[in-house]
């Protein structure tokens, strides 16, 4: 039947109301609503090649649109919230609606990795088509994970361990930063932007080295990433320093992670910073968690583990569990809140903190406090004050109030602080907030090696140690899966000291090599190919220069100036080590004939030559 006839109602358009439609092959309803707004009540009349009636039935159709958490109820679509990423009166964007996952889980467990998350995101991301929304999905879970499960279940020590650990960063952003280029090139398809995306990004470690891994050469974008020069691990910031592409900067902040991320925020809010970046071209945007096309694809490997628990048999659809999250900036256990929202049968949301310990505090009793010390420690993708994320929690505990969280939010920036009202406090009943010590984690990392054979970073251990309170505190012993948030070789130093007594001054490579004759666990890629790769970047700033750094890094990732003639252009270009392609700028050509020749004999084939 390739024919159908639609009766409407409660539509902010009607411009096919009424009208027979030929549907082209392939097509579904879905895609012929996606310009409409809001739930279409439908009546589809069915029609077969012959105009005979065949059919008639209900249909309704969502298009799940976003707001801002500090807005007046405008709405956007998730594509324009993905190119925003943050709302100009500062809020986060969220969805309208949190949609329901209508896909039973028998079938969801016989699904692969790419198969679950389109079913997860087409829920969320509702303007997109199915194509779009499939290439971009098939284009970032590929041959960059080391396995094709993509997110693996390890079962050790009485609980699951959820590995989002073998992207090409060997960290969790991975799951959502290998996708956020193709939905953010996507979206400003859709929604005719001609200006460079510039992307920034602050980075307690793992964010930085994920976002630029993502966004390098991806043709119309430039990423500049800021991150604390003296809170991260080695290995992160080698993986960032080394960074190559034309289009990617990054930037040591003499402060901390908040330090930077207050510096981002400000200058998203920045109008004036804005109206120059546009008058050059270019716009902000974000890869942190704080935009929604980084949420949305971290929901879907919950669903992914609950529903490979029920394939192996450990439970049954409909059963219970309870999910650990090592918690810093709030997104990733953010995420599980939002698929219990959709339907998923999570009992409780367990918030794991390190000694950073805001979040555990603020559960306990409801006050978010950020004036305190902040802790340095072994798990520095952790050390955060201001979980900005938590942003949309409260805006959902308010009732949606959006100049209540607005007036939160306010006095959390001036004051460091914001007490939340009983009632709210009450909504916090699917979470469980405690920490551990840095001993605690230490014990946590040696205690899972020894018991299980199983090697985990600090963050996991975090998870790991604050699971077993949680079970000393409550008796429940459902099954739970902790994401695993990081590999450890990431953090080889703090690994091995809770492990062995084998790494006394060695540094950080060598490190690695002992951990794997020990754990037998192959070193991965990504540390193999850092070990000898230059350092590209290294400059620092403290926080106040960090809109000077995006005004000259930010719309000039990348380039370089190389004085030479025809004859010496290849010997000069190989010294500065740039790839090609590339653009090079020539100056001060004399004549006409001049830059013929300059086409005519450069000695490097494929290289585009702009000649001024």
């Amino acid at each position: 039947m390739n024919f159908i006839h639609i009766r409407m109602r409660c539509l902010q358009h009607t411009r096919i109301q009424g009208q027979r439609i030929q549907l082209r092959e392939n097509e579904n309803l879905s895609e012929l609503f996606e310009f409409y707004y809001g739930i279409l009540h439908v009546t589809v009349v069915y029609y077969d090649k012959n105009q005979k009636r065949t059919k008639e039935r209900q249909e309704g159709y969502m298009q799940v649109l976003y707001k801002s958490t500090r807005g007046k109820g405008e709405t956007v679509t998730a594509s324009m919230a993905i190119l925003k990423g943050l709302s100009e009166d500062g809020g986060l964007f969220v969805p309208t609606s949190i949609p329901k996952l209508d896909v039973p889980v028998e079938k969801l467990a016989q699904m692969t990795y790419q198969e679950t998350a389109y079913e997860v995101m087409s829920r969320f991301l509702t303007d997109f088509t199915e194509e779009e929304l499939k290439n971009c999905i098939v284009n970032a879970y590929d041959e960059k994970f080391d396995t094709t499960e993509i997110a693996p279940l390890h079962e050790a020590d009485g609980a699951y361990y959820l590995e989002l650990f073998h992207g090409s960063t060997i960290a969790f952003k991975d799951m959502a930063l290998s996708i956020l280029p193709h939905l953010m090139t996507t979206a400003a398809r859709k929604n005719q932007v001609k200006n460079d995306i510039v992307i920034l990004t602050a980075t307690s470690g793992d964010t930085g080295k994920a976002a630029l891994a993502g966004f390098a050469d991806v043709p119309g974008t430039r990423i500049i990433v800021f991150y604390p020069k003296h809170g991260v691990s080695p290995i992160q910031e080698k993986q960032m320093v080394t960074q190559k592409g034309a289009n990617t900067a990054v930037v040591g902040i003499t402060g901390n992670f908040d330090d930077a991320q207050t510096a981002v925020k400000k200058m998203f809010n920045d109008k004036e910073l804005a109206a120059e970046l546009n008058e050059a071209g270019f716009q902000f945007s974000s890869a942190n968690s704080i935009n929604i096309g980084r949420l949305v694809p971290q929901i879907v490997y919950y669903v992914y583990a609950y529903a490979k628990l029920v394939k192996k048999g450990a439970i049954k659809a409909g059963d219970e569990i309870n999910v650990v999250v090592p918690t810093g900036n709030f997104g990733n256990i953010l995420a599980a809140f939002y698929a219990k929202q959709m339907g998923l049968p999570i009992h409780k949301l367990i918030c794991a903190s390190n000694e950073n310990k805001v979040l555990f505090d603020f559960f306990r009793t409801g006050t978010y406090d950020r004036k305190r010390d902040f802790i340095l420690t072994t798990s520095p993708s952790m050390d955060i004050l201001i979980s900005s994320n938590l942003e949309r929690l409260i805006y959902r505990l308010t009732g949606e109030n959006a100049e209540k969280c607005a007036e939160l939010m306010q006095a959390l920036s001036q004051g460091g602080e914001y007490t939340i009202t009983d009632e709210m406090k009450a909504g916090l009943a699917d979470f469980y907030g405690n920490y551990c010590s840095e001993a605690e984690t230490k014990e946590a990392i040696h205690e899972t090696f020894e018991k299980a054979d199983y090697v985990i970073d600090p963050h996991t251990a975090v998870a790991a140690g604050v699971y077993k309170k949680y079970v000393k505190d409550t008796d429940d012993t459902l099954p739970t899966v902790i994401a695993s948030t990081a590999s450890p070789y990431k953090f080889t130093r703090s690994v091995m000291a809770a492990i062995s007594n084998k790494g006394e001054g060695l540094d950080d490579f060598a490190l690695a090599d002992e951990l794997t004759k020990i754990s037998g666990v192959k070193i991965p890629r990504a540390v193999e190919e850092i070990r000898t790769a230059p350092v590209l970047h290294d400059r620092v700033v403290d926080a106040p220069d960090m809109p000077a750094a995006v005004l000259q890094k930010g719309t000039t990732a990348g380039q370089k100036r190389v004085v030479a003639t025809v004859g010496t252009l290849k010997e000069e270009v190989d010294r500065q080590g740039i790839e090609t392609p590339a653009i090079i700028v020539v100056g001060k050509v004399c004549s006409l004939a001049d830059k013929f020749a300059w086409y005519e004999k450069l000695p490097l084939a494929g290289w585009k030559v702009l000649v001024t």
